[in-house]
C-alpha cells in the first residue's frame, strides 16, 4: 500500500515523557529547546522523567499549526504533570495515536484525555494492542505479567477508537500512521522473552501492533517517530519509505529498543544500517538504552541529538 503524504514546512516534537531529564544542561539550540526549571523567575519548576514515552507532535503547513498526541507515558500523572509544567494547551490536540499496547505508553491516558477535553476525538491504534495475558518470561518459573489495555478505558475517556492494521493518514494527509510494520531485516527478530496466553496455549508475542508516525518535510524528507520500535527501527524506516514513496530520511526519532542483554548484540548492526539511510538527525529516546545511545553518539556525532523529558525538537524545511 502506498499513500500520498503531503509535504509540510515544519514539525515540532515536544516530549511530555522520556527516561531522562537534566534541567541544568542549558544546551539548547535552534533545533533543541530544553525545558527550563524556572517559574516566576525562580528555579522551582520540576519536569518528571519516567520509563515511558509521550509526545505532542505539531506540524505546520501554509502557516497553520496542527497537533496530535503520540502515546501517553507510564504513570497516571507523569506526562500530564509535565504538560502542565510546560504550559502546553492540550485543547489544541486534534488527534491521538497509540504506538502499541504496553503500559509505559498508555498509562497516562485518562489524565491527558481529560486535559484535551474533546469528546469523540479519534485515536488510531493497531487492534493487537488489546491483546491480553501478556508476560515477560525471564525463566520457566519466573514470569512477569504486563497490564492489559482495555477498550473500556478509551470509551470512559470519551475517545473514539480507530483500529487499523493498515497505514492511515491523519491531519488531512499531513501525518502517516504506519500500521503493522513487516519484519525484513536479518537481525531485528523481536523481543524473545515476550509471550502471551491464548485459549490455554502459550505463544511468543511478536508485538505486531508496534507502529510509528511519519511526516514529510519540504525539501528535507521523512521525519519518523517510533514508540518502542519492537518491529525494529530499521524495518520501520524501510516501511516508511515504501509506504510514502519518499526515499530521503531527515530525522529518525523514538525508542529503538536496544537495551538489555537480548538486544545489545544488535546495537552495532542497527547503527550501521541507520548510517545507510543518511539521516540528518538521529534522536534515540526511551527504551533505546544507555549503551546504544552512547554508541550512536560516538558513531554519528554530527547527527546525534539527546532527548529529554520536556525537550522540544523543531525540524524545518
Amino acid at each position: 500500500m502506498s499513500v500520498k503524504l503531503k509535504e509540510i514546512d515544519k514539525i515540532e516534537i515536544l516530549t511530555l515523557q522520556d527516561n531522562y531529564i537534566d534541567v541544568a544542561a542549558f544546551d539548547g539550540t535552534e533545533i533543541v529547546q530544553r525545558a527550563l526549571p524556572i517559574k516566576d523567575m525562580e528555579i522551582k519548576n520540576s519536569i518528571l522523567a519516567e520509563h515511558g514515552f509521550s509526545a505532542i507532535v505539531t506540524i505546520t503547513a501554509d502557516e497553520r499549526p496542527r497537533s496530535l498526541l503520540f502515546d501517553f507515558g507510564f504513570s497516571e500523572h507523569g506526562a500530564a504533570y509535565n504538560a502542565d509544567a510546560l504550559g502546553f494547551d492540550l485543547t489544541t490536540i486534534e488527534a491521538m495515536v497509540l504506538s502499541h499496547g504496553h503500559m509505559d505508553h498508555f498509562g497516562g491516558l485518562e489524565q491527558l484525555a481529560q486535559r484535551v477535553g474533546k469528546k469523540g476525538i479519534e485515536l488510531v491504534v493497531h487492534p493487537t494492542a488489546f491483546r491480553t495475558s501478556r508476560y515477560i518470561k525471564v525463566t520457566e518459573e519466573f514470569k512477569i505479567g504486563l497490564p492489559a489495555l482495555k477498550r473500556e478505558r478509551f470509551e470512559n475517556a470519551g475517545i473514539s477508537l480507530v483500529e487499523s492494521k493498515e497505514p492511515r493518514m491523519l491531519l488531512d494527509d499531513s501525518v502517516l500512521f504506519l500500521g503493522e510494520i513487516p519484519k525484513q531485516t536479518e537481525f531485528e527478530k523481536g523481543f524473545p522473552r515476550m509471550h502471551y496466553e491464548e485459549d490455554g496455549e502459550t505463544k511468543w508475542d511478536p508485538i505486531e501492533e508496534d507502529s510509528a508516525i511519519v511526516a514529510n518535510i519540504n525539501r528535507k524528507g521523512l521525519v519518523i517517530l517510533s514508540g518502542c520500535a519492537h518491529s525494529g527501527i530499521i524495518n520501520t524506516v524501510k516501511y516508511a519509505r515504501e509506504v510514502s514513496g519518499v526515499d530521503s530520511i531527515f530525522v529518525v526519532m523514538g525508542g529503538f529498543h536496544l537495551t538489555g542483554a537480548d538486544f545489545e548484540p544488535i546495537i552495532e548492526p542497527t547503527t550501521e544500517a541507520l548510517k545507510t539511510f543518511n539521516p540528518q538527525y538521529v534522536v534515540p529516546t526511551h527504551c533505546t538504552g544507555r549503551k546504544a545511545v552512547m554508541h550512536l553518539e560516538k558513531e554519528m556525532p554530527d547527527r546525534f541529538l539527546l532527548n529529554m523529558s520536556g525537550t522540544k525538537m523543531a525540524f524545518s524545511g
